[in-house]
């Protein structure tokens, strides 16, 4: 295979597997509460950070070993993910009506900027503050749903080599991080040019409702969604 196609194949892969649905609906309700595209950037390429550090790892160890009983280990992190989507919708809930803030889990602290003077929240849960819990909600992510990883690593047999394999999981990370970028954006600036307070908190619970049905959904043993199906 040529290896100008198969880097090809690996960045179109990355950005398409950035907006599987449990990607999206965690990262909204995190993303909904930024307030500049510059934070929303960072927390973008946070979650794509964690995301890449475990799947990467993961199909460089299936390239090595060829062990095709690990895809069925793997399977079992879809659980994790279903749990992780259930908590982070009920601590945007918990945000929203003010409860974390009422028993001290979250401060806000009032911040001047040109538009004016406003609060940004703060969970005393992580010291790394958003960044830090963009990234682990992507390492956990990066535990399962690796399909177009799995695709990568079949078309990567046909190079045969570690070398070719690593460049295109570098590759296919850069889609990753391009496609959460443009979802992040995308989701932010009308908010921020347009929206008011009130049109924020409904997009929060929304995200946050979604973010709960659909990991019920995985822990029922539903099949995930993928908004881009492949060969659909």
């Amino acid at each position: 295979m040529d290896l100008l196609f198969f880097l090809g194949l690996a960045l179109v892969l990355g950005f398409k597997h950035s907006y599987d649905a449990d990607h999206l609906v965690a990262v909204s309700n995190l993303l909904v509460r930024s307030h500049d595209l510059r934070r929303t950037v960072l927390m973008s390429v946070s979650w794509a950070a964690g995301h890449m550090l475990t799947a990467s790892g993961i199909t460089v160890i299936l390239f090595v070993f060829r062990e095709s009983l690990l895809r069925g280990f793997l399977a079992a992190f879809e659980i994790i993910v279903g749990v992780m989507l259930v908590v982070i919708g009920v601590i945007g809930i918990l945000w929203e009506f003010r409860v974390l803030q009422r028993v001290g889990l979250l401060h806000e602290h009032p911040h001047e900027h040109p538009a004016g003077e406003h609060a940004h929240p703060h969970f005393h849960l992580s010291r790394f503050g958003d960044h830090g819990t963009m990234f682990g909600i992507g390492v956990v992510h990066g535990l399962a749903s690796n399909d177009e990883l799995l695709i990568l690593l079949v078309a990567s047999f046909a190079i045969a080599t570690i070398e070719g394999l690593v460049a295109g999981v570098v590759v296919f990370s850069f889609g990753v991080i391009l496609g959460m970028i443009l979802f992040g954006v995308g989701l932010n600036y009308p908010m921020l040019k347009w929206g008011d307070a009130k049109v924020r908190r409904v997009v929060s619970i929304v995200a946050a409702a979604l973010s709960i049905a659909y990991g019920v959904l995985l822990l029922l043993g539903v099949e995930g969604i993928n908004l881009i199906p492949i060969g659909g």
